[in-house]
């Protein structure tokens, strides 16, 4: 039996309903030529997504990505160094002094996964090089691109540890769809470019591109692709998806472009409850007030784990 007859026969009700509803709706809305935003938070990457998200690149099924310049990163990081990884499956039970062990030994924890602090270093020696270049001439450029060039030169080629087409970064490379990154500073290698900016490396934070910056290529990203219905997909909440789904009530509250479509389609995973007032567990209704979805825009909040949940909307949208 296939993944989506699977779905189809055992996923009826509850967040299983939802999931499939969800992924039903996704591929309608790619069918009638829709295009499709994916926000991705959490750690996602480190989760090792890429292997059905990168699928999800290559067939055209994802036209744009917004996430955190942590998960961009990771996926780069799982790319070189998966074969350094340390697994604790018993990460429930670690005491403060196995923490510390793993901390002592150069490892740096992500629920079950810890990622080798040498991957880290392994990156910044080509990014402080394009950095440094970039800041001689003055330019500006979105932290992706960067990563984009180490790609294009082959820089990485030969330390990859995992098969490339497991990676979702060098698909939307190969793919050239947009990424933007909010919240670079809160990423490691966002920490080590303000280092090297403190310690006078580099000459000016200008080197990688704002905030706003992303923002205003995102929005013409949005105008340029406004004759298609453009969906939302949320992995997850925080500023990669609030960032992204901002670009359209900044488009037609602040710039005042009334014809401007809102989102067509939306869809959430997310383990954050409604009560605790955080965006991550906001209902999707909450959204129409905000000017980001109209009211008979197709919804729906998945409440489970994206881990789980994620392969398994992409494999039923890839006709798996």
């Amino acid at each position: 039996m296939s993944i989506s007859a699977f779905m189809e026969q055992h996923f009826r009700h509850f967040n299983a309903r939802e999931t499939l509803d969800a992924a039903r709706a996704y591929r309608k809305h790619l069918d009638h030529g829709g295009k499709m935003l994916l926000a991705m938070a959490g750690a996602m990457s480190t989760a090792e997504l890429g292997i059905s998200l990168s699928r999800m690149i290559r067939e055209g099924k994802v036209h744009a990505i917004s996430c955190t310049a942590a998960n961009y990163e990771e996926d780069v990081f799982n790319l070189v160094a998966h074969d350094e990884y340390r697994m604790v499956p018993h990460y429930r039970d670690l005491s403060p002094e196995a923490e510390q062990e793993l901390y002592d030994s150069g490892f740096n924890r992500v629920t079950d996964t810890c990622i080798p602090e040498t991957a880290f270093r392994h990156l910044e020696r080509y990014l402080l090089e394009y950095w440094k270049e970039a800041g001689e001439q003055g330019n500006s450029a979105p932290s992706t691109e960067y990563f984009r060039r180490m790609f294009s030169e082959g820089k990485l080629d030969p330390y990859y540890q995992i098969p490339p087409e497991h990676s979702w970064t060098l698909a939307a490379h190969e793919m050239d769809i947009p990424v933007y990154t909010p919240g670079f500073e809160d990423s490691t290698l966002g920490n080590i470019f303000a280092a090297r900016v403190i310690d006078g490396t580099l000459k000016s934070h200008n080197i990688v591109q704002s905030g706003t910056a992303q923002m205003e290529r995102l929005v013409k990203w949005y105008q340029a692709n406004s004759g298609h219905s453009i969906g939302f997909f949320q992995i997850g909440g925080g500023i990669a998806g609030d960032f992204a789904i901002c670009a359209v009530p900044l488009i037609i509250q602040d710039l005042e472009q009334k014809d401007c479509p809102l989102w067509s389609y939306f869809a959430q995973i997310s383990d954050s409850t409604t009560s605790f007032g955080s965006y991550s567990g906001a209902v999707p209704n909450e959204k129409i007030t905000w000017c980001k979805l109209d009211k008979a825009c197709p919804k729906f909040m998945i409440n489970s784990d994206a881990s789980i949940v994620a392969p398994l909307v992409f494999a039923y949208v890839l006709g798996d």
